[in-house]
Parts: C-alpha cells; sequence; structure tokens
C-alpha cells in the first residue's frame, strides 16, 4: 500500500512539474504575443510606391509622377498624411530638387522641372511623409534616375580601388557557433551597386579548404559550414582575375544557431541548436506584417529543438521568423518569402501595332479581379520611346510592396522572383531573403513594453510648419510665448503657437499651395527679445543605400543629342504650355468664418487718414489716444472689450495701433470687423479688424524689425501635361517640329473610356506603362508596346 501511495505522489508531482513547466513556457509565448500586439496597436506605418513616368532626364524636361501611400501591413490606401515630401539627391546625400505634393485618400500626383544647374549622374528619387520620419529612413521610397546635362561634360572617370568588388556573409540565424553546422549566405557586389558572378573557398589557417561556393544569381548564394574551435577561417573569392581575402564573420564558443527548410509537403522544418545550453525551452514567433502566425514552444533535447511550421498558415510575402531564449531574449532571426498572388490583373491594347508619325494612338485599358470582374483602381499610365538610352523602368508596385519595400537596400531585378519559377528562383530567392537586412523593428523596444513615442506628427489636415524660438539674451528655448505665422495676400492665412518647454512651434496651415512670403512674428509690444527659426521639414536622415556609379556609352551619345534637340524644341515652341498649371480650388473663408461686418471703403466717400474712416464709418470701433498712442476700442453687444483688437493687414498682425493708423486709406479694399472675443489656437482676441488692399501687399507698411520674412513653398501646384493635338490635317500638316520622347502621362486612368493621344515626329518603339491599386490593397502593373514609323 505504501509502494502504491509513494507512486502516486511521485505521478502527482510529475504531473504538477510538466503544468508548471508548461505554464511557464506559455508564459513566454504570451509576454511576446502581448508585447507584439501592444506595439502594433500603438504603431501605424506607412509605405510610399511612386510611378514616375520613366527614370532617365536631360535639363529642361519634366518629370512626372503619381504616389500611392498604402497602410504598411494591408496595402490598402491610406488616408493619414495629407502631404508628401519629395527628394532629389545627388550621390553624396543633398538634396538638389525638393518639393512637397498634396495627399488625399493616399493617392498623389506632381511634377519637377529639370534645372540646366544639374550635373552629370546617377540620383535617388525619394518620396516620404513627415509620420514616416518617425521611423527608419530605410522605410521611405527610394529610386534610382539619371540625370544627364549635355552642356556640362561628364567628370573623368575615378580610378577602381583594388577591390573591383564587395562581399559580405550572412550566417543563417545570424550566428557562427563552433561545432554547429551552419547554412551561410553571400552577397557580392560590383563598383556600380549590382551583383557580381564570383567564386570562393573557405580555408583554415592551415589554408585547408573547407568549403567551395558559387554565386547562383545576382551575386548571392550559399554554402554549408562547421566552424571547428580554435580555428580562424578565411574566405578567398575570385571575379575573374580579380581576388580579394576576407575575414569571416566572428565564430562564438556558445550560442544558438537556427535552420530553415522546405520539406517539399507544404511544411516548414525550423531546426534550432545551441551550444552550451543543452536543455531549457526556446520560442519560435513568426509573423507576417505584423500579423502573428506562429507562436510555439520546444524543449531542448541534446541540444536541439524541432518545429513544424505549415506554409498555408503563413501570410503572402515575407515571414520573419525569430528565436526567442529562456530569457526572452531574441537569438536567432530569418526572413521567408511566400509569393503573392496577383489579384489585380491589368490589360492594356493599343487599337494598331505601328502608326504613322502625328497619328492618333487609341489605348484600351481593363482592370479585372481574378475572378473576370471589373476592378474599381486607381491607375497612372505613362507612354516613352525607348531607345539605347532609355529602356524600360522596370519601377513594378506589386514587387515594390510585397518585396523590394520590406527590405533594406536595392533589390536588384524584383522582377525576377515573381516572373519565373522553379528550383534555381527557390534558391535565389532564399539567398535574397538571408542576404537582404530587415527593416521593420527592434524586438526590445517590442519587450519593454514602453510607450511608443514620436517626434513627428503626421499631416492629417495639411502642412505642418515647424519653428524654434529662443531668447536672444540667455540664448536659450523660450516657452509659452505666443506667436503669428501669416501669408500676406488678399487671402487670409493666419496660424498661431504658443512655445513648448523646448522652444518648439508648429503652425497648422491648410490649403497652402505654391510659392509663398511668409512672416513669421511674436507680439513685439510685450515680447521683443525671441529670435524664431522656421525649419526645414524636409527629412535630414539618409539610408546605407548607394548609387551605382554613373557612366555614358560611346552607343548611348547619338540618343543623347536626340533627346537635347527634342527637349530644346520643346521649350522654344512649347514652353507656355510646360509652364502652365491649373488654379487649385481653395477655402478662401478667413480663420475667423464670415465677418460679421464688412465695409468696403470704395462704397463711402474716403477721408485722407485711416483715423478719420475708422471713426465715421465703422460703428464696432472707438478711437481712443491714450499718452500719445491709439488704441481702438471694440464695441461688442455688451459693451467695450478690454485692450486692442487683433488688427490684419492682407493677413499679416500689427500689433501697434499706431501704425495702424498710418495705412494709406486708398490702397485699403475693405474691412472686415468681428466685434467680439475670439479664441484662435492658443490666441485670445479682443476683436478682429482685418484690413484687406487692393494689391494684398501690405499697402507699403513696414513690418516690424524683429519679424521673420522668408520665401516658403507650399504644396505643388498642379502642372498641366502638354500634347499637342493633330485631329486635322492642317493640325497634322503644321510646320512646328514635334520631338517629343514622352507621348502621354496621366496620374488618372478611366477604364470606361479609351485613353487617346497623338504620336509625335520621333519613329522608334514605345512602351505604355500602367501601374494600380484597389481600395482594398490590390496592386498591378502592366505594360504595352507599338511602333512609330
Amino acid at each position: 500500500m505504501r509502494k502504491i501511495m509513494a507512486y502516486i505522489k511521485l505521478t502527482l508531482l510529475t504531473f504538477a512539474f510538466s503544468l508548471l513547466l508548461l505554464s511557464a513556457k506559455a508564459q513566454v509565448i504570451q509576454q511576446v504575443q502581448a508585447g507584439f500586439s501592444t506595439y502594433n496597436h500603438r504603431t501605424i506605418e506607412e509605405k510610399i510606391f511612386v510611378h514616375t513616368d520613366k527614370d532617365k532626364y536631360l535639363p529642361g524636361e519634366v518629370l512626372w509622377f503619381k504616389a500611392y501611400a498604402v497602410d504598411e501591413n494591408d496595402h490598402k490606401p491610406l488616408n493619414l498624411s495629407k502631404v508628401l515630401y519629395v527628394d532629389i539627391l545627388d550621390e553624396h546625400q543633398n538634396a538638389v530638387i525638393q518639393t512637397k505634393v498634396s495627399l488625399k485618400n493616399g493617392m498623389g500626383s506632381g511634377s519637377v522641372y529639370i534645372p540646366v544647374t544639374v550635373i552629370n549622374g546617377n540620383y535617388q528619387f525619394r518620396a516620404y511623409t513627415n509620420w514616416m520620419k518617425n521611423f527608419s529612413p530605410d522605410a521611405y521610397f527610394v529610386k534610382k534616375i539619371t540625370l544627364i546635362n549635355p552642356l556640362k561634360s561628364p567628370d573623368a572617370p575615378v580610378k577602381e580601388s583594388t577591390a573591383a568588388f564587395h562581399i559580405q556573409f550572412f550566417p543563417e540565424g545570424g550566428n557562427l557557433v563552433n561545432g554547429i553546422t551552419s547554412k551561410v549566405a553571400f552577397k557580392a557586389t560590383g563598383q556600380n551597386g549590382s551583383g557580381v558572378a564570383v567564386t570562393g573557398a573557405i580555408v583554415n589557417q592551415r589554408n585547408d579548404t573547407v568549403a567551395r561556393f558559387n554565386a547562383l544569381r545576382f551575386g548571392m548564394g550559399s554554402f554549408i559550414f562547421t566552424p571547428a574551435p580554435n580555428t580562424v577561417y578565411k574566405a578567398v573569392v575570385r571575379m575573374g582575375s580579380t581576388k580579394i581575402i576576407q575575414d569571416l564573420p566572428e565564430v562564438s564558443q556558445q550560442g544558438y544557431v537556427m535552420k530553415l527548410e522546405d520539406n517539399g509537403s507544404g511544411q516548414l522544418n525550423v531546426t534550432v541548436t545551441s551550444a552550451g545550453n543543452k536543455e531549457g525551452n526556446v520560442y519560435l514567433f513568426a509573423h507576417t506584417r505584423q500579423a502573428i502566425k506562429a507562436a510555439r514552444s520546444e524543449t531542448l533535447v541534446n541540444g536541439m529543438a524541432h518545429f513544424t511550421i505549415s506554409k498555408n498558415s503563413l501570410g503572402e510575402g515575407i515571414s520573419q521568423f525569430t528565436v526567442f531564449d529562456e530569457a526572452k531574449q531574441p537569438v536567432c532571426e530569418r526572413l521567408y518569402f511566400k509569393k503573392p498572388v496577383q489579384q489585380l490583373l491589368i490589360a492594356a491594347n493599343t487599337d494598331q501595332q505601328e502608326y504613322n508619325l502625328r497619328k492618333k494612338v487609341n489605348v484600351r485599358v481593363m482592370a479585372k479581379d481574378l475572378a473576370g470582374k471589373a476592378a474599381d483602381a486607381e491607375l497612372s499610365m505613362a507612354v516613352y520611346r525607348v531607345d539605347s538610352l532609355q529602356s524600360l523602368d522596370p519601377g513594378n508596385i506589386f514587387n515594390y510592396l510585397w518585396l523590394s519595400s520590406e527590405l533594406k537596400g536595392i533589390v536588384e531585378s524584383p522582377e525576377y522572383y515573381f516572373k519565373n519559377s522553379g528550383a534555381d528562383v527557390n534558391e535565389a530567392l532564399d539567398n535574397l531573403m538571408l542576404t537582404q537586412g530587415w527593416r521593420r523593428f527592434n524586438w526590445a523596444n517590442i519587450l519593454a513594453n514602453k510607450p511608443v513615442s514620436f517626434t513627428y506628427l503626421p499631416e492629417y489636415t495639411g502642412h505642418l510648419i515647424t519653428a524654434k524660438i529662443v531668447n536672444i539674451v540667455t540664448n536659450l528655448p523660450a516657452k509659452n510665448i505666443l506667436t503669428y505665422l501669416g501669408v500676406p495676400g488678399k487671402r487670409v492665412q493666419l496660424y498661431t503657437s504658443k512655445s513648448d518647454s523646448s522652444g518648439n512651434l508648429l503652425y497648422n496651415t491648410r490649403d497652402f499651395y505654391g510659392p509663398n512670403e511668409i512672416i513669421v512674428q511674436t507680439n513685439s509690444l510685450i515680447d521683443s527679445t525671441y529670435r524664431i527659426e522656421v525649419l526645414s521639414p524636409f527629412s535630414d536622415q539618409h539610408s546605407s543605400a548607394e548609387l551605382p556609379k554613373f557612366s555614358i556609352s560611346q552607343g548611348q551619345l547619338t540618343a543623347i543629342q536626340e533627346h537635347s534637340l527634342g527637349v530644346q524644341v520643346m521649350n522654344i515652341y512649347s514652353g507656355n504650355h510646360i509652364r502652365k498649371f491649373s488654379d487649385q480650388v481653395v477655402d478662401s473663408t478667413a480663420f475667423y468664418g464670415k465677418p460679421s461686418s464688412v465695409y468696403k471703403l470704395d462704397d463711402f466717400t474716403r477721408f485722407t487718414t485711416m483715423e478719420e474712416d475708422l471713426r465715421e464709418y465703422v460703428k464696432e470701433d472707438n478711437i481712443v489716444k491714450t499718452k500719445g498712442k491709439f488704441h481702438i476700442k471694440v464695441l461688442s453687444g455688451v459693451g467695450f472689450l478690454f485692450g486692442d483688437p487683433l488688427v490684419l493687414l492682407d493677413g499679416i498682425p500689427v500689433f501697434s495701433m499706431d501704425k495702424v493708423m498710418t495705412v494709406d486709406p486708398l490702397k485699403v479694399k475693405k474691412l472686415e470687423v468681428m466685434p467680439f472675443s475670439y479664441y484662435y489656437g492658443p490666441s485670445a482676441e479682443q476683436g478682429v479688424f482685418s484690413f484687406t488692399t487692393y494689391k494684398g501687399d501690405l499697402g507699403g507698411v513696414e513690418l516690424d524689425p524683429h519679424a521673420v520674412v522668408l520665401d516658403y513653398e507650399g504644396l505643388q501646384l498642379n502642372r498641366e501635361f502638354y500634347s499637342p493635338v493633330y485631329d486635322t490635317a492642317a493640325q497634322a500638316a503644321s510646320r512646328i517640329p514635334d520631338f517629343r520622347n514622352l507621348l502621354y502621362w496621366s496620374p488618372e486612368i478611366n477604364t470606361e473610356d479609351a485613353v487617346s493621344f497623338y504620336t509625335s515626329d520621333r519613329a522608334g518603339k514605345y512602351v505604355g506603362v500602367i501601374q494600380g491599386i484597389t481600395a482594398n490593397g490590390d496592386a498591378g502593373s502592366e505594360y504595352f508596346t507599338f511602333e512609330v514609323r
């Protein structure tokens, strides 16, 4: 009986201990899941794709583009930011062109005129929002464009260094550990940034070869390698006759190694091997675009743990697998790609395959889903000539959203992984996953479960202008100082901001378009010891991606001459059309809404001074003079308000009532009056008197010397794309030359009607490129070709 009772106690203890272990394992998984979910709830990230009309330009040309802003997780158009920032950066990360574009419902379009001052070279066209500045610049949209200036000689070619290529090694999971077999991927790139074909061997200090390798595709490949204790390894790599010798990544004495394999039956086998820890638990966490797909725990047996994950449980695109140890520390990580099914199918057909010069081209564009039903999609289209200089632009919204945007650096020829299939493609894709850095987030920030702090706000209603204010005596940030930012003109655009403890100022503008002059100031009657600096809204962060070296082949010179001639002809004969912008529809109502009274001075017999006009015609005021200073007492419905009103002259505050009285009434068109206390942001005003001059130029009134006056570019005005029409014989017979290489551009395509345009005087092969996305986040791309003879 005692033996039976002892056995029962032992069984219960074993069961209780097992439950305790299971509880501890479940707790770790739950903590990781909870931290991850909390981070996702607190964080939303945008992703930008930009369709440019082509990728090579000469000075005098216009670069046209359409931007698609989507949710990073589901690719649905995201109506968060209302402003897109565009930089064109040279090889030294210096901005040569910067502009701002309006976004609406995640869509926006714009243009950039290429100036004659640019030098020959490859440039980065990058786009981002203010909100995206909170995250890594690797998340910005970046595309290589080439600017060629025929008026400037190319720089002398730089003599290449001894190392004609560069190679990096990436152990699977991140670690090399003594005695544990690992897959090691590598990536070799030439001086132009593209992958190069290399062969190599891994040798130890005795010069014994322990592994050999060669690049499979785009300079990438992998090999199997087991490092031995107390051994030093080097890689001997050859590209043609060039050889380099390089150290392998450091080998650890203890740690974890991760191995992921497709078992061919719809499952992934993940093996975790540990050196030093032969027992204990490890945890595998997998997610696809921040949606949790797997969270498992296993016990190490003789230093090994095995996981099996169904591929059906993973989402399409890139999934991240992370291994945690018992201390909840991430110890291994790698990426896996599940090829997505393209849900948006775009078709485009011309009514002919060949056209004569100056003939009409009709293109029928259709967008359908997989079931063949018409799909409502946002589409943009460009049609341009291809030759030895301008080839088919490889930019593709589908490839970018699913692959390139998820990885650090530039993915070479991403279309290869989508258009092809087979064992070689799968191996090349796996090498890509092993060699490209992950750009999403840092696990330490997630597991700490600290509130996420953001430096930059989303521009949800319009462009945010930021500034800093300091005390000119102490040179320290000034807090709680009320400031005013105005845009002089006939339309009242005034914004207020009170500085925070760090002296930061924030002005939330509305319908702020085109080139402007802004005036920023404090009320100098009470705050005259401060200096305000308006900050640039453009990002000063840069990704680590490098531009390939610029070069021009002898065979491209003729094409450059033809392009240059075409650009000159376009600017000479159609310059006015190129510089034509459409009027922007904006709300012209002032911040105070409909005024209580409007006094149009043309309706009255004007006096020679503003004092007399105000005394005689404006019923809501009483002009008084105290201690030699003018004051305006505002009469509201309940009596006189305390203090002077906010007086605006063409939208700019004038704080001295003496200066108001010097305004020439003959230059003033109207006065709008709000005769009651008005609260605008942090400011509390005792009424508003808003004067508008005929010219919107402040009527010659001098500004306060402490005010900051500077030119400030608002959101872009919409430039109109110009394309000649040859409907009649007379138009077709026009003697004005037409050497256009870009026949058509539109950021919005209507699939219900045929798209029509006319060929130019340039014969050759033309390509049309269409990019688009649906409200559900289904993206697609298509191109078509035709000949002009």
